[in-house]
């Protein structure tokens, strides 16, 4: 049994994986500025802005793995930026693993080619832009961080939020630094097989101070 702290546990990436991880028995803390109405059995609820240090010391001491689910949107802007700091920098020299779901951007077209953000950023409305950037600005400072801290940034594809409505295939399939797509130029993934694949990097580590994505898998037999 893991011991997790994810931080922007109600949002929809984070609410998966603390459901996720709830599932498989692990001591799951949920951080968020508000509780939700819905909990799931076992999970430690916590309402606080982890923007404060206060608050983000307490809920990450001890634990296996801290997961970043964090929107930078509407007054996280530019605040999540800081919130990671303070984690490379608490986290260094320890046993926690601190895990970031950033966004798409940063992956390459093809091996050595350019990125999403390369071939897109210019066509972007302005507002969606300080969210991505935040993404991108995440992987940068991870990958610049001590080699004393054990990271690893998940990029979901390029098709992932919950007003798609993805449905969910209980399975997925793994890449690294390139943007995936299935057989019908599909790249999407919902949020709970996306939890599947990150659940499974707390338990099985394989991309220790690295990056990896995923798209939905085969369905599986119901």
């Amino acid at each position: 049994m893991a011991r997790i702290t994810i931080l922007g546990g109600s949002g929809y990436a984070g609410s998966a994986l603390v459901a996720e991880a709830a599932r498989r028995g692990h001591d799951v803390t949920s951080v968020s500025r508000t509780t939700p109405e819905e909990r799931v059995a076992g999970v430690d609820y916590v309402a606080g802005d982890v923007v404060h240090r206060e608050t983000l010391t307490s809920v990450i001491e001890g634990r296996d793995a801290v997961v970043v689910a964090l929107s930078p949107r509407g007054d996280m802007v530019g605040k999540v930026e800081g919130v990671l700091e303070d984690l490379i920098r608490t986290l260094e020299g320890t046993d926690t693993r601190l895990g970031y779901i950033g966004g798409a951007s940063s992956l390459h077209l093809s091996e050595g080619g350019p990125t999403l953000w390369d071939v897109s950023h210019e066509q972007l409305p302005p507002e969606v832009k300080p969210e991505i950037e935040t993404g991108l600005h995440a992987f940068d400072m991870l990958k610049a961080s001590p080699e004393s801290l054990d990271w690893f940034y998940v990029s979901p594809p390029s098709d992932f939020g919950s007003w798609l409505g993805t449905a969910s295939r209980g399975s997925y399939v793994l890449g690294g630094d390139v943007l995936l797509k299935d057989d019908e130029d599909a790249s999407t993934i919902s949020a709970d097989d996306l939890a599947l694949a990150i659940i499974d990097e707390v338990e099985q580590p394989k991309h220790r101070r690295g990056r990896f994505t995923a798209i939905w898998g085969p369905k599986t037999e119901s």
